[in-house]
């Protein structure tokens, strides 16, 4: 999850209504999977919780409960002031879930309806790291970030990264991300479509970017055909996001549902 600034925003707001000149074509996805959340805790057969780890993103996580919630039909996932400190050094905590060794999404449309409270040095994100983490260490196996929100910002941030990017630095041919403008206060739909030869992005149906596979010699171009697992997570601080404000806390990310569709032949 290594950043970069995107100066360009795909979607405009005029009148505080977004805009945009191409949007999802319905027809010809099936539904295949999805998971709305109703009940008292999320799916244990879809969703583990995820650890702590070195990464800039992941050394705030917990599995404390003050971090999940199911409620309403949404999955939340919350940053908090850590209530316990003897037992956890950490000054604050996150919760967020992968589907990490159970289920694994190849090529199609996957789509998150989620909420994004704001709070200064606040990271929520969606996104998707290959299913076979161990042969395709990072960025070998590319990574698909769906969704990247920073703060209180009014836009969110939709990126890939692989070898090809990362290691040799090309990340304007083709670029590798854009900008996309959200509703901040209310729920939104965050997409993305996996192709052989491209991975598109949408907010709200909007589509809002591509990366297509191109004719090169330099390596891991396009990694991008393969099994992947998807995070939703909500984290906090970083040297891209910043400081966390501890008087924004706690701070919220609401997941109304997960979609996944394959596209069915001859449609």
């Amino acid at each position: 999850m290594k950043k970069f600034f995107i100066g360009a925003i795909a979607l405009s707001v005029l009148g505080g209504m977004m805009s945009c000149t191409s949007q999802k074509h319905s027809s010809g996805w099936k539904l295949v999977w999805e998971d709305s959340f109703e009940g008292e805790t999320f799916d244990t057969l879809t969703w583990s919780k995820i650890p702590r780890w070195h990464p800039e993103w992941a050394r705030h996580m917990s599995d404390n409960e003050c971090c999940y919630e199911v409620k309403d039909g949404n999955l939340i996932l919350k940053g908090v002031m850590n209530p316990n400190r003897e037992a956890d050094t950490a000054m604050y905590i996150t919760g967020g879930v992968y589907t990490k060794y159970k289920r694994a999404f190849h090529g199609g449309r996957l789509e998150v309806k989620a909420k994004l409270q704001g709070a200064r040095g606040a990271w929520p994100a969606i996104w998707l790291k290959p299913f076979e983490e161990e042969k395709y260490p990072w960025p070998m196996g590319g990574e698909i970030d769906i969704m990247e929100r920073l703060n209180y910002d009014s836009i969110v941030y939709q990126t890939v990264h692989s070898v090809y990017t990362q290691h040799l630095n090309i990340r304007n041919n083709p670029p590798q991300g854009n900008t996309a403008a959200i509703r901040p206060d209310d729920y939104n739909v965050y997409a993305v479509e996996m192709y052989p030869d491209s991975v598109v992005f949408y907010v709200n149906d909007c589509r809002t970017f591509s990366y297509p596979r191109i004719k090169t010699d330099k390596e891991g171009q396009f990694p991008f055909d393969k099994p992947y697992y998807l995070l939703i997570d909500m984290q906090l601080g970083g040297n891209w996001v910043g400081k966390v404000d501890t008087l924004d806390l706690p701070v919220e990310m609401h997941v109304d549902w997960v979609r996944y569709y394959q596209w069915e032949p001859g449609k």
